[in-house]
Order: structure tokens, then C-alpha cells, then sequence
């Protein structure tokens, strides 16, 4: 079994809300668009300290009832966080007791990573370990090596996002999912791997990233078009 917070991912797939920027107001519309999760992008955000993330947090939760996944994504993983690595991770660990999964990348350094998952594991929060190629997309029997580590290196749920550039790139994704025994999130991105965003949670996918209103990551489909596919497909 496998839950952020209330929500059950072994029921149905999780549509997440990406918090870029005015998280209180942010989260409240993606609620209202039809949003299951809010993930707090923490290198986005720009908080000036822990007690006001701990506040907006408090704020959301509020205002949504949704749970939260903190992510402070690395820069070589997509990310813009600008601090050193020791205050990326000390920010995560701080920011445990406030939310109820967070997201550590597979290339983080090993002590680092294994920081945050043995602090979440001890704090009972979900622990997702990530993993992002903008490039191209890898061998199916690459990706199965890529989510098995993230799910060994101690992640409930394996994450993995490759850049698709071709409809084989997409299918090949969709295989190593299906392939996958132990819970997955995973992404084709791009225009070409757009539809993945709907299709691969029908393939074993517990979770499906949207926009609210910018995309935050390509191909990226906004909330409530997400919730109407899936509403058909579950």
C-alpha cells in the first residue's frame, strides 16, 4: 500500500498540482481545478526562512485539505535552488513534519539522499526518489535500472521523467512501467510524450504532474484537463 497523506495511490492515480509561485492562492485554484496533491516546489518558492514556509504550508492545508510533497530540486535535475547542497538538504529535512511526502533525487550525493529518507522514514512521510533525463529517453531495460536503484536506494514511489522525442521514445516508456512491480511515477516529456500524462497511470503511473496555469516542465497538461481524461479512464 502505498498513500500520500489520505490519498489512496493503490485506488487511483494522483493528479499533482505543481506550487511554483503565490502558493495560498495557487493551491486553493488547483484544488478547485481538480487537483488530489500539491507539490511545494521549495527552489521556486523563494521562502526567506523555515517559520514562513512552516505558516503558508499551515495556510494551504487550510484552505485545501490537500497534502503536500516538498521538492527543492536540484539544479541539475531541472531545478533553480541556489544555495549550497547542505542547505538544500537541511531545508527538506526541516520541512518534514509539515508535509507528508517529499521528493530526493536518485543523483543527489548518497549521504545527502539517505539524510532525507532516513529523517521521512522516521517522520512517517512518503518518500519519492526522482530521477529526470531532458535529453532523450533511455533503453526500457535502462529505465527499469533507473526506477529499481530509486526504489533500493529506500523510494515508496520511483520517479522518473525522460525527454520523448519520438512515439517509440513514449511507447518504450509505457513498457517499462507496466514492467515495474513496486510503485512508479513515470513521465515522457515533451509535446510528442504530452498524452503520456494521461495514459502511463493506465500503465501502473501513480502520479500525473499539472499545470495550473503555465507549465513548469514540457508537455505538461493543465489540472482539469488531466481530471476529465482520467475521470473516464478510472
Amino acid at each position: 500500500m502505498v498513500k500520500i497523506g489520505n490519498f489512496d495511490l493503490d485506488k487511483r492515480p494522483a493528479i499533482v498540482a505543481v506550487i511554483d509561485d503565490d502558493p495560498a492562492e495557487n493551491a486553493k485554484a488547483a484544488k478547485w481545478l481538480g487537483a488530489n496533491v500539491l507539490e511545494l516546489r521549495l527552489d521556486l518558492l523563494n521562502f526567506s526562512d523555515l517559520d514562513e514556509a512552516k505558516k503558508t504550508i499551515e495556510r494551504i492545508k487550510v484552505n485545501t485539505s490537500l497534502p503536500c510533497i516538498a521538492t527543492n530540486r536540484l539544479q541539475a535535475d531541472g531545478g533553480k535552488w541556489e544555495g549550497s547542497e547542505d542547505e538544500r538538504i537541511a531545508f527538506l529535512i526541516d520541512i518534514l513534519p509539515f508535509v507528508e511526502a517529499v521528493d530526493i533525487e536518485l543523483s543527489a550525493g548518497a549521504d545527502q539522499r539517505n539524510k532525507v529518507i532516513e529523517a521521512a522514514k522516521a517522520a512517517e512521510v512518503t518518500v519519492i526518489v526522482s530521477a529526470h533525463d531532458f535529453n532523450e529517453t533511455p533503453t526500457v531495460e535502462e529505465m527499469k535500472k533507473i526506477l529499481k536503484s530509486a526504489h533500493e536506494a529506500g523510494g515508496d514511489i520511483a520517479k522518473l521523467a525522460v525527454m520523448a522525442k519520438s512515439k517509440q521514445d513514449v511507447l518504450d516508456v509505457l513498457q517499462a512501467t507496466a514492467d515495474m512491480e513496486k510503485p512508479v511515477c513515470t513521465i515522457a516529456m515533451g509535446e510528442v510524450g504530452k498524452h503520456s500524462r494521461i495514459v502511463a497511470p493506465c500503465y501502473g503511473s501513480r502520479l500525473t504532474y499539472g499545470a495550473i496555469a503555465q507549465a513548469v516542465a514540457p508537455g505538461q497538461i493543465k489540472i482539469h484537463e488531466l481530471k476529465s481524461a482520467l475521470e473516464i479512464l478510472f
